[in-house]
């Protein structure tokens, strides 16, 4: 059983059978406690580890939160601050309250209303949450969505992602299949690889900074520190013509979902094939105890434009339509937020 230490903040909530939440910001001490409790959610990924989580710290101001009932933790929120507003977490890809597998609805509610009630009497106004996809789920998680909906959250960004369900997988489709064989025909081979020097710093950041003007979220010793602390979640795939690096990427894998976090190819990307054997491999080669694989969003402008050339490319793969939310909500409302039960 994970036990919190906290200085009590108590909420005694309308539950039919008392439920006594105690509420702690997160500190360096906790770090076994709090990735222990990650590791056994039903919502949680790798991501929310603490040694994945920190190693940003010095870019986010970490202010996450750990809820207990008489000592027993019971959720978490991986948050940052800025100025009187909380942020769950904008150095993540999702995030929101991280619940077990035995919570229960009622349980949920009482955990959510006291973190706003929380954050309202520490002078937090709003908090933002960046709802974790359905599909990273080990089990149905849709609580906090409803939650949201009851405290007159405002739903900020609603992107499009494509993803592929493996337990009803369709086919690639002709021109992605003719990639696939134009790969083979040019002798493109594939290797899973420890080194990420070669990929980052000859395709990916060079192409994120022509296209885009962008650098990778990561830094490439980020992401190389990362891989040593999580080499089951994080792999390297590079394809290659006449031992010449010609495409790559950067996977993460969950229990439930392969995402290939970076892709890249050099300009012979299209006459080589070498995205659609890339993708191939990555999409059969990790599949084994996976539900999904994330093609990652294909909307812009926070969710309102669909890049559609993105959309043709991944649905020629077999990969169909999730939503991700965003909500705003004002903490001022947990005093007086309730569930209309019969």
């Amino acid at each position: 059983m994970m036990r919190c230490s906290v200085k009590k903040t108590l909420f005694l909530l309308l539950n039919k059978i008392p439920f006594l939440i105690e509420i702690k910001t997160y500190t360096a001490k906790d770090k076994q406690c709090w990735n222990e409790f990650v590791a056994s959610a039903k919502n949680a990924t790798f991501l929310f580890n603490r040694d994945f989580m920190d190693y940003h710290n010095d870019r986010f101001t970490d202010r996450s939160l750990m809820c207990c009932n008489e000592g027993r933790l019971v959720a978490v929120l991986p948050a940052n601050i800025k100025g009187n507003h909380l942020y769950s977490h904008q150095g993540l890809t999702y995030g929101g309250i991280v619940f077990q597998d035995n919570t229960t609805l009622l349980d949920a509610f009482e955990i959510y209303k006291s973190m706003l009630i929380y954050l309202h009497q520490n002078g937090i106004e709003s908090l933002t949450v960046k709802v974790i996809p359905t599909f990273y789920n080990q089990l149905p998680s849709d609580e906090l969505e409803y939650f949201l909906f009851k405290s007159n959250a405002k739903l900020i960004t609603r992107d499009v992602l494509m993803v592929i369900d493996y337990n009803h997988q369709l086919k690639f489709k002709k021109n992605r299949r003719e990639g696939i064989n134009k790969a083979k025909r040019h002798g493109l081979t594939l290797k899973v690889e420890a080194n990420y020097d070669t990929f980052w710093n000859e395709i990916l950041i060079p192409n994120l900074n022509k296209k885009h003007n962008v650098n990778p979220v990561h830094t490439l010793p980020e992401i190389t520190q990362l891989s040593k602390k999580f080499p089951d979640n994080i792999k390297q795939v590079n394809v290659y013509k006449d031992n010449k690096l010609v495409a790559g990427s950067t996977v993460f894998l969950t229990k439930t979902t392969i995402h290939p976090q970076y892709v890249s190819g050099n300009g012979d990307k299209n006459k080589y094939g070498s995205l659609d054997l890339l993708y191939d491999y990555i999409i059969n080669h990790y599949r084994k105890d996976k539900r999904y694989f994330d093609f990652n969003i294909s909307s812009e402008d926070n969710g309102s434009v669909i890049n559609q050339g993105l959309v043709f490319w991944k649905e020629g793969c077999g990969a169909r339509s999730f939503v991700a939310n965003t909500y705003n909500v004002a903490t001022k409302i947990g005093e007086s937020l309730k569930l209309d039960l019969k």
